[in-house]
């Protein structure tokens, strides 16, 4: 790939976001920028960034843009000369507009699944605590019921995939996330993506890229 590309992709909770990316990354010579495990690596180091972050998560609330702006353009520049798919942010318009700014994106993958489907597939979802092993019973179960493959040990599920907690989870993702779905729009690079599930939508994403990545 001898263009540098610059993407960001876009999806709810539990939408295949995360086996979207890692099935681009197995395919394209891009850098996985994650917000997410960029913030839990900087917190698991205690660095500067990570306690000031560490702060904001601990009383519940959201890191502010500011902060996550220039933590993921300090992130951005040292990817010099490389392209890059961004994964968990921009999480608002301003967000958005800033990092357009700094480092505009040449296209983004939006990924739209019906969140009775998410919710639907989440209320499945069970974890191994210690490990991080995740099991579904409708696709991936443990050979055990309830019991971690390797260890035995019991399986939970986390609060927030309980289907309430994922109704409430879906409703601020839209809210927030709304605004940034405009404003790309506006930008004429969104690129929407529709489908029940991950193997429904990723050959879609496939031809896209091919026709695009060039």
């Amino acid at each position: 790939m001898l263009k540098v590309f610059k993407i960001a992709i876009l999806g709810a909770p539990a939408s295949g976001k995360g086996t979207i990316s890692s099935r681009i990354l197995k395919n394209y010579e891009f850098k996985h920028v994650s917000s997410g495990d960029l913030l839990r690596l900087h917190i698991k180091n205690n660095t500067s960034l990570g306690i000031e972050a560490k702060k904001y998560i601990d009383q519940g609330q959201l890191v502010p843009d500011h902060f996550m702006v220039k933590f993921i353009l300090s992130e951005l520049t040292k990817l010099n000369n490389q392209s890059w798919l961004l994964d968990g942010f921009p999480r608002t318009r301003s967000q958005a507009e800033q990092l357009w700014s700094a480092q505009p994106l040449n296209f983004v993958i939006n990924l739209e699944v019906p969140f009775e489907v998410i919710i639907d597939r989440v209320k499945g979802r069970f974890i191994h605590l210690p490990s991080g092993r995740v099991y579904n019973t409708d696709f991936n179960a443990p050979k055990v019921q309830g019991k971690d493959d390797v260890t035995g040990e019991d399986l939970i599920q986390r609060e927030d995939d309980k289907p309430e907690a994922v109704k409430k989870r879906l409703q601020i993702y839209e809210e927030m996330t709304k605004p940034v779905v405009e404003f790309y729009k506006e930008k004429s690079i969104l690129h929407t993506f529709q489908g029940k599930t991950t193997n429904e939508i990723w050959p879609k994403i496939v031809k896209f890229l091919a026709e695009n990545l060039k």
